[in-house]
């Protein structure tokens, strides 16, 4: 199956109401082949193995391009601004490099996508029916749990950064949606519609990548009834452009179409770091070469000559020595024989060794990431310097893209939002990144105690807005834990009248009771709480071993 297969998401529902339909928009000279053909792959065989039902990418290792790797081909497509290429070379490193795959995940998955659904009111008394308001909150709230948007959201973020950009379009499933995802080689926006991009998608990705009339029909039934009709145009000429060349770009609805990237630009943003990544792999292979050259020895047999310089053994003698030697040593790993009647010395370019080696692969691999503008520290932490300031960068560089995915959120929900003038839901993402999210999540219950929103805190730990509620009500309404769970009496638990009580029954003074003393043992502690050690300076655990 072709690599582009990956491009095709599969849904019953829409594939059960697409077999219904016939397409007989193909040209009379498409030759029909034999479906068997279309299952041929179970024969392939590697090595003693027989391949079958296989879902999994193998084309890529099969159209694997030595040129990906070189060096000169990454710069060169960098100056040309050759997109194609760089998609190409990206997706290689991606899949060979650790420390590339790093990067991009780190970046794609830096923040949590925490979503939070908001009813806006905007005219007051317009929208009062409390039950409307929450029939339609929990939809929408069904609508992003079916939908899954975490995952999507870090399935486009991934892609954003290894690609350059993500292209889909937007599938309704009666109250559930879906995304159809598209090969970015065959998408192009050159214009925006209501500040949305305006995406052309060039129809012929269906013959370039699917050869048989079989598999076309098949890849054709699974993608929405426009690219059906899209297709049918460009079989009959009629898709041309302003030069009234006949190419192939059809303009997608701009309401369904989406599109995200990064800077304004489709090309992968952490391309500029691969050249560094060849050159530290050569320094590692060079560096390989120099340690195995370092087990070698050899073993120098010099024959000895008489006071007039001449020759003690004669040539075959001499010939029987170093074979002697040879079959005694045959069986040792590195181990070399010289056999001469010359003066021999060994130069050893090496100099200083192993430490001059090691900072040279240390310098290549900061390279790597000055490059990339991504700290080193993240990943291989050797001390507790501050990240923050670098991390900040990173959260600000993706902010961009978690701005274009709550707008993508909000489009989803325009099927609740058809009075926006009287009720209004509004998605938002939270700021919640890896990092900080306990941070957050203890700024937003502060927050709380002021009056603003209760789940926000809980939002921000990771969960939903429909299980916080399905939660409460089934403890509180269901359950009535609050009769069973009780807390310990406090200031912080009690109101006016049980402290009355407390005093008139526990102390009839209504004095406060004195706080528990000190128990033998616990240490008396002031000032400040001690800071984890993880956020602890070097200078100060050094200061707290010295005084150890």
């Amino acid at each position: 199956m072709d690599e582009k297969m990956t491009y095709i998401s599969y849904d019953a529902k829409r594939q059960e109401y697409i077999h219904s339909k016939s397409f007989n928009f193909f040209e009379p000279g498409d030759r029909l082949e034999n479906m068997n053909s279309l299952t041929a792959y179970g024969d392939i065989k590697v090595g003693p193995k027989i391949l079958e039902n296989a879902v999994v990418d193998l084309n890529f290792f099969k159209k694997v391009n030595p040129r990906l790797g070189d060096k000169m081909t990454v710069m060169r497509a960098l100056n040309d601004g050759d997109i194609v290429t760089l998609r190409e070379v990206s997706d290689f490193f991606f899949r060979t490099s650790g420390i590339y795959a790093r990067l991009c995940r780190y970046l794609a998955f830096l923040y949590r996508y925490d979503w939070i659904i908001t009813p806006h009111v905007i005219q007051a008394g317009a929208e009062t029916d409390t039950e409307k308001i929450v029939d339609k909150f929990y939809k929408a709230q069904n609508r992003f749990e079916n939908f899954g948007v975490k995952a999507f959201c870090q399935d486009v973020a991934l892609k954003v950064v290894k690609h350059g950009c993500y292209y889909g379009y937007i599938v309704e499933n009666g109250n559930t949606a879906s995304v159809q995802e598209l090969p970015p080689n065959y998408c192009r926006s050159r214009y925006r519609v209501n500040e949305k991009p305006a995406i052309e998608f060039n129809m012929k990705f269906f013959d370039d990548q699917f050869r048989t009339l079989e598999l076309r029909l098949k890849v054709l039934k699974l993608f929405p009834k426009e690219f059906r009709k899209g297709y049918k145009l460009y079989k009959e000429g009629k898709l041309k452009d302003e030069m009234g060349q006949h190419n192939g770009w059809y303009l997608l609805d701009v309401g369904n179409a989406i599109k995200f990237n990064l800077n304004g630009e489709d090309s992968p943003i952490m391309a500029s770091v691969i050249p560094a990544i060849i050159d530290l792999t050569a320094a590692q292979e060079l560096d390989k070469q120099k340690a195995a050259q370092k087990l070698l020895k050899i073993i120098i047999q010099k024959l000895p000559l008489n006071k007039e310089g001449e020759m003690i053994f004669d040539p075959d003698e001499g010939r029987d020595i170093h074979n002697n030697a040879v079959r005694m040593l045959g069986n040792a790993i590195g181990i070399n024989v010289l056999t001469t009647f010359a003066d021999v010395e060994v130069a050893d370019t090496d100099s200083t060794a192993s430490q001059t080696a090691t900072d040279e692969l240390e310098r290549r691999e900061r390279t790597v990431y000055n490059e990339a503008g991504v700290s080193q520290m993240q990943f291989n932490t050797d001390g507790n310097i501050a990240l923050e300031k670098s991390i900040l960068n990173d959260e600000a560089m993706m902010y961009n893209l978690v701005l274009q995915l709550q707008k993508f959120l909000n489009i989803l929900l325009k099927p609740y939002n058809k009075a926006p003038k009287k009720l209004n839901l509004i998605a938002e993402i939270l700021p919640t990144t890896i990092y900080n999210y306990k941070d957050m999540a203890k700024q937003y219950k502060e927050m709380a105690t002021m009056g603003f929103s209760k789940m926000a805190p809980m939002v921000a730990m990771g969960q939903s807005q429909a299980n916080i509620l399905a939660s409460a009500y089934f403890e509180n309404q269901v359950l009535q834990l609050y009769n069973i769970l009780i807390p310990p009496l406090s200031t912080n638990v009690m109101n006016g009248d049980t402290l009355l009580n407390l005093g008139q029954g526990g102390d009839p003074k209504g004095k406060q009771t004195e706080q528990p003393q000190q128990q033998q043992g616990e240490e008396k502690t002031s000032g400040r709480p001690e800071k984890p050690d993880d956020e602890k300076s070097e200078k100060t655990i050094m200061n707290r071993e010295s005084m150890n």
